[in-house]
């Protein structure tokens, strides 16, 4: 059976970048996902919004994805944003404790109007 994914990006404006992703994230489609992100970063942007409101599923593999591209941002005054609003994904968040450390929205409007200092309600 062949797994569900699809991964697509661009340049909003000068200052945002976006990824989106439909299906499962996993050890096979990872490197794809990272490879959008990591030029996303590389773009230089200030902030990278990670749309995951299609994503069926994700893994370690991604999570760890997200917690390196958080932590390169960061590194630099920049940001890397969430928008999900899938329930067995965000749960893969809440489990882990990574809703507290990564900034997460439900929606894709308010990733684009999130700031670092935002005191925007993570979603749970």
């Amino acid at each position: 059976m062949a797994i569900e994914f699809e991964a697509w990006d661009e340049a909003l404006d000068a200052n945002t970048h976006l990824v989106s992703v439909r299906g499962e994230i996993d050890l096979f489609t990872a490197p794809e996902f990272k490879q959008r992100i990591n030029a996303a970063i590389e773009s230089g942007v200030p902030r990278v919004v990670v749309d995951l409101r299609e994503a069926s599923f994700i893994d370690s593999s991604s999570l760890g994805i997200l917690i390196s591209a958080h932590k390169r941002l960061r590194l630099r005054g920049d940001l890397l944003v969430i928008s999900c609003d899938v329930p067995a994904v965000l749960n893969t968040f809440t489990i882990t404790g990574l809703d507290g450390v990564l900034a997460l929205t439900r929606t894709r409007e308010d990733a684009l109007r999130y700031e670092l200092d935002s005191e925007s309600t993570p979603a749970s």
